[in-house]
C-alpha cells in the first residue's frame, strides 16, 4: 500500500487542478457512454470486477494502472497505443520497460468482449481500470468519462520526447505539460529506481558531492540502499518515494509534506517544492483537505488529452494489436 500511496502522491503533485469535476465534458467524451451499448451488461462493473480481484492479490496495481494511463496519454494522447506489441512499439521504449498492468487491461478486454464484441475501446478500459484502482486504494471515486477510440500508431521514439525525465528542470517540464494543455502543477508519474536518482546521492550535477537540497539523514539512508558500486544488483533497487515513517496505508497528501521538509527522492519533485513558480502549489496540496476531489479532477483532465472519438481510430479486437480488417 505504501507504493500505491507514493505513486498517487507523485501524480497529483504535477497533475493536480483545483476544480470540481461535476458536469464537465471533454469533447465527445461523456460519463456513461456505454450505457445501453452492451445489452444488459454494465461495462464499468465488469471492469471493476477484474480490477478488484487483482487488487486483493496485489494492492500495488493502483500505482501501476495510474502510471500506465499517464504513459499512454502523454505520447499519442489517450489512445491505448502503449498496449500494442511490436518490434518498435511504445512498450519497447526505455521509460516504459517498467510499466505494469498490461495483463489487467487484457483481462478486462476479454471480459467485456464476452458480452459485447467490438464495442468497448482499450483506451476506455485503461481509464476505467485506473479509476477503479484509485477508489480501491482509498483515493476517492470520480466519474470517469468514456467514448475514446483506439489509435493505430505506436512508436518507441515518440516516448522519450513526450515524457519528462526525473532530472528535467521546472521550465522543461512546464513546456512539455503546456504542449498537452496542462498547467505547471500537472504531474508526471515516475517509478523510483536507484539508477534514476543516484546522481543526487553521489555526484549531483557533476560536483562530486550529494545534492545539497536533500535532507542529510535521507541522503545517508538512500546511499545505504543504493551503493555507489554500479556492478551490483543494487543498481535496480527500489525505494519508497514517500519517506514518512509514520505513513498510514491510505492515499493522502503525506508526500507533499515530506517535500516541504526536503525529503523528496526524485530531483524534479524536490525542485517543485523549491522553485518559486511551484512552491506555493506544493504547500497548498500538502495542507489540502479535499485531496480526493483534486485527484479525481486531475485524472479526468489527463484522460482527455488528444483523444480519438467518433469515426477516428478503431475499436481493437485485442488490445495488443490493431485490427485487420477493422470493425468499422
Amino acid at each position: 500500500m505504501k507504493k500505491v500511496k507514493q505513486a498517487v502522491a507523485l501524480l497529483i503533485l504535477r497533475l493536480c487542478l483545483l476544480a470540481n469535476i461535476a458536469g464537465l465534458s471533454h469533447g465527445a467524451l461523456q460519463v456513461g457512454f456505454y450505457r445501453g451499448k452492451c445489452g444488459i451488461a454494465d461495462v464499468e462493473m465488469i471492469v471493476a470486477g477484474v480490477v478488484t480481484a487483482r487488487f486483493i492479490r496485489d494492492p500495488t496495481v493502483v500505482a501501476a494502472l495510474i502510471r500506465l494511463q499517464f504513459h499512454d496519454c502523454f505520447v499519442n494522447g489517450c489512445d491505448a497505443s502503449i498496449l500494442i506489441d511490436a518490434t518498435n512499439s511504445e512498450k519497447t521504449a526505455i521509460p516504459n520497460l517498467t510499466i505494469r498492468g498490461y495483463d489487467i487491461i487484457d483481462e478486462a478486454k476479454a471480459a467485456v468482449e464476452g458480452f459485447c464484441p467490438g464495442v468497448v475501446s482499450c483506451a476506455d478500459l485503461i481509464a476505467i481500470a485506473a479509476r477503479d484502482a484509485v477508489f480501491l486504494g482509498g483515493g476517492g471515486r470520480y466519474e470517469v468519462q468514456t467514448g475514446r477510440r483506439d489509435g493505430l500508431v505506436s512508436l518507441a521514439q515518440s516516448v522519450s520526447i513526450s515524457i519528462p525525465g526525473p532530472s528535467a528542470s521546472i521550465p522543461q517540464t512546464m513546456a512539455v505539460f503546456a504542449n498537452k494543455g496542462l498547467n505547471l502543477t500537472d504531474m508526471v508519474l515516475l517509478m523510483a529506481h536507484c539508477s534514476i536518482f543516484k546522481d543526487r546521492l553521489y555526484n549531483f550535477r557533476s560536483t562530486g558531492r550529494p545534492d545539497p537540497t536533500m535532507d542529510s539523514f535521507l541522503a545517508n539512508k538512500l546511499r545505504a540502499r543504493c551503493p555507489l558500486d554500479t556492478t551490483t544488483t543494487a543498481a535496480n533497487n527500489t525505494v519508497d518515494l514517500d519517506q514518512n515513517p509514520f505513513q498510514i496505508p491510505f492515499l493522502d497528501n503525506s508526500y507533499y509534506r515530506q517535500l516541504m521538509l526536503n525529503r523528496g527522492v526524485l530531483e524534479i519533485d524536490q525542485e517543485l517544492a523549491l522553485h518559486p513558480l511551484t512552491r506555493a502549489t506544493v504547500m497548498s496540496i500538502a495542507n489540502a483537505l479535499d485531496f480526493p476531489i483534486q485527484f479525481g479532477a486531475a485524472m479526468v483532465k489527463m484522460g482527455a488529452i488528444e483523444v480519438l472519438t467518433g469515426m477516428q481510430g478503431e475499436i481493437r479486437r485485442f488490445c495488443t494489436a490493431t485490427n485487420w480488417p477493422p470493425f468499422t
